[in-house]
């Protein structure tokens, strides 16, 4: 089986407002109220939990790892206990899953969201059985870019880690693809879009309408003649 494989956060789904928040629970926690901000710090929202921690810090204190550490499980809870009151699927994003389902394509996730959340998000979504396999941050030992999360949500979903692609909104996503030896395809609609085309993926997708059409360019007709 050929495999068409997502990204979650900035790819199929806008999480930014309730990540953003969640880190703001921290800052707040710490007495400098909220640090971070929605539209202007969506870009660093999808980049995780300890990068929003990290980029708060800088702006207000001497950045400290030791206190990331300490405040990063208080951020997961946060955002656990609100986990979709801002978020949004992007546009055509579970019709294009459904279009390539019907090609004959498998169709799975793999994000550096912690399994549990990823799991809890989509299910929150109501979209969790659209997708054959989710592998998470901390489904294996190592997470993207390294390229066994990818291949081994291809394996779940019955395919051949050769034959698949990722789509995705980032530099991780990119290099998790071309380690992997197979093609990416890259939004341009997320926070970052306009710094996707110097990554040259394989392909650039403005639209979801048009992913079918480059999943097949790109790796060929799901089922055999």
């Amino acid at each position: 089986m050929k495999s068409v494989i997502f990204d979650l956060d900035g790819t199929l789904a806008d999480t930014s407002g309730d990540l953003l928040a969640a880190a703001n629970v921290c800052f707040r926690d710490m007495g400098h109220g909220d640090v971070l901000h929605t539209g202007r710090d969506a870009g660093i929202a999808l980049r995780g939990g300890r990068m929003m921690l990290t980029q708060g810090l800088k702006r207000i204190v001497a950045y400290d790892p030791a206190t990331v550490d300490r405040y990063y499980p208080m951020l997961l809870e946060a955002y656990s206990s609100a986990i979709a009151h801002h978020t949004r699927l992007y546009p055509g994003a579970m019709e294009s899953v459904a279009a390539l389902v019907e090609l004959g394509f498998g169709v799975g996730i793999c994000t550096n969201k912690p399994e549990a959340l990823a799991e809890q998000l989509l299910q929150t979504l109501g979209v969790r059985d659209a997708f054959g396999a989710l592998v998470g941050a901390d489904t294996l030992p190592v997470r993207k870019p390294d390229p066994a999360p990818l291949r081994e949500t291809a394996r779940r979903l019955g395919g051949d880690p050769a034959q698949c692609l990722l789509v995705g909104d980032s530099d991780t996503d990119r290099n998790t693809a071309r380690a992997a030896g197979v093609p990416s395809v890259l939004v341009t609609f997320g926070p970052s879009g306009e710094d996707m085309a110097a990554l040259q993926p394989e392909a650039l997708l403005a639209d979801f309408t048009a992913l079918p059409d480059v999943a097949l360019s790109l790796l060929g007709p799901a089922r055999a003649p």
